[in-house]
């Protein structure tokens, strides 16, 4: 039996370059994984991080890391070919069947793209992506994160992309994320199933967003990437009352994550 604190080296197979601080890292890996899990990613002697999965392929995931504290910094010093330390996955993770079928609204803000990648990869692929709608904000454009999935999204599904703010003579959509809610084409919000992933204002500003629009609670989920350390509900840092969110989350029915008062 495998020992789940134990990480196993993990070779980087491309190296992504989105902004000055965010890359995406395709890690070689073998084993199922689910958009939204997330894992423990090490350097020895500089610690160890949580980094949740950007992308899943044959023999691949892509980690998309922002260089933020002393772990982070040492894994953009690593290239391809180069090795870092891996554990996991971890968590729960996104059940993308449950999306598939009807009106779904995905929000997410900045690096909270990356978890939900994946599951707006499999709406813009499904046989009724007009039905999809993505709204996905970012600080600026110089800070947007995966642009040929963008283009290739705006293709394939309703895609609204904004930016807080730009320099003059942007052509695109500025404001929050918010700003977009109420104008989601939407046939009937009754059925319609939502996620919002990003910072906790953000998140909190969306869901009121899409209780006003007549979203029902148990037709949105969250991912709560609250404090996430060790993976295996054993240190307690990401504990709220008796949820461990490494554990039973990150990803969370909204009608559960609305009682987790931190």
């Amino acid at each position: 039996m495998n020992n789940p604190y134990l990480p196993f080296p993990s070779e980087i197979l491309t190296v992504i370059k989105h902004t000055k601080k965010e890359y995406t890292f395709r890690m070689a890996f073998t084993g199922d994984v689910k958009p939204g899990q997330f894992f423990e990613v090490s350097v020895p002697k500089y610690g160890e991080a949580p980094i949740s999965v950007s992308g899943i392929g044959p023999n691949y995931v892509d980690l998309t890391i922002r260089k933020v504290g002393r772990v982070t910094n040492e894994i953009f010093e690593r290239y391809v070919g180069d090795h870092f330390f891996m554990r996991g996955p971890y968590g729960n993770g996104f059940d993308v069947n449950l999306f598939s079928q009807g009106e779904t609204l995905v929000v997410a803000g900045g690096t909270g793209v990356s978890p939900v990648r994946g599951v707006i990869d499999a709406l813009a692929n499904s046989a009724d992506a007009k039905d999809k709608h993505v709204i996905v904000g970012f600080k600026s454009p110089d800070d947007m994160l995966f642009r040929d999935d963008l283009k290739r999204w705006d293709e394939k599904l309703d895609l609204c992309l904004t930016v807080d703010g730009a320099p003059e003579g942007y052509t695109g959509n500025i404001g929050l994320v918010t700003k977009f809610i109420p104008e989601v084409p939407l046939k009937d919000v009754s059925t319609a199933k939502a996620i919002v992933v990003g910072p906790p204002p953000m998140m909190r500003f969306s869901i009121m967003g899409f209780l006003e629009k007549g979203f029902k609670e148990e037709n949105i989920w969250v991912s709560n990437e609250r404090k996430m350390c060790c993976g295996l509900g054993k240190c307690g840092h990401c504990r709220i009352g008796s949820t461990y969110v490494c554990l039973d989350g990150p990803v969370f029915n909204y009608t559960e994550s609305k009682n987790m008062i931190d």
